[in-house]
């Protein structure tokens, strides 16, 4: 039986941090964002053709969502259990009555609530920028949340992995960032050559791109139930990952 009390107390403890740094928090990626449609959808986006028979502008939004998804799914969930690690505070919750599935509903839970608010605030930061529209809303919803969900599990197992602030950045700048922009999030993958082409499918977060944009405008480089199928298998390998290292203490109490 799940201890909701307990889980709710975590995610309420880690949505108080994210209050006390709101500004810093949304700021930064919704700056970054708007000056992506300053540069790409405005100054670069009105003299392309449009892709697919979407105007190139509201072509990019899903694929600039899904990089500030990522990233701050991951650095928020990995930041919010390495700080009890790097204070000490983790010895309370591992000699607490609280199981995996309680820490991870509110560590987790409090990371992917804090997406979604970014998620948010970027679409409507977007409207400012160009006209899109949202084919499958609901889904649109569903896949955000699911995709938050694997990568804050993402963050979570690099926050127990890091051993410093230096490697909680490690993966999101020199691994999800360089693969989200040659993941189509700026082009679709039908505008490459071979091999190229070939090469990018390779990519997971070309699947990841593909099935958001699906969700918007009803069409993308790959099967939206590829893309969805891919993403719950990640999903359950991070949950398995992070059950095994609950269970061998790794990097828990050393």
């Amino acid at each position: 039986m799940i201890a909701w009390r307990s889980a709710y107390a975590i995610y309420r403890n880690e949505l108080s941090r994210f209050r006390r740094t709101t500004f810093g928090s949304i700021i930064g990626p919704v700056l970054t964002t708007s000056l992506y449609f300053i540069v790409f959808g405005a100054a670069i986006g009105g003299r392309m053709q449009a892709v697919n028979g979407v105007n190139y502008g509201a072509f990019i939004v899903p694929g600039l969502l899904m990089l500030t998804l990522l990233s701050e799914s991951t650095s928020n969930a990995s930041f919010g259990i390495y700080m009890p690690k790097f204070t000490g505070a983790i010895y309370e919750l591992l000699s607490a009555p609280v199981g995996v599935v309680e820490t991870l509903l509110g560590f987790v839970g409090a990371a992917i609530t804090k997406s979604l608010i970014l998620a948010a605030i970027i679409l409507v930061t977007a409207t400012l920028f160009v006209d899109y529209t949202i084919a499958h809303p609901i889904l649109a919803v569903f896949y955000i949340m699911l995709v938050a969900a694997a990568f804050s599990l993402l963050g979570f197992i690099l926050g127990l992995w890091a051993e410093g602030f230096e490697k909680l950045q490690m993966v999101p700048l020199l691994i999800l960032t360089p693969l989200t922009f040659l993941g189509g999030t700026f082009y679709s993958i039908d505008m490459l050559a071979e091999p190229w082409r070939t090469v990018a499918y390779f990519n997971p977060i070309v699947y990841l791109v593909s099935g958001l944009r699906w969700t918007f405008y009803g069409q993308a480089d790959v099967n939206i139930w590829v893309a969805a199928g891919l993403t719950v298998a990640v999903l359950a390998v991070f949950i398995a990952i992070i059950a095994v290292i609950f269970r061998t203490g790794w990097r828990l109490r050393s």
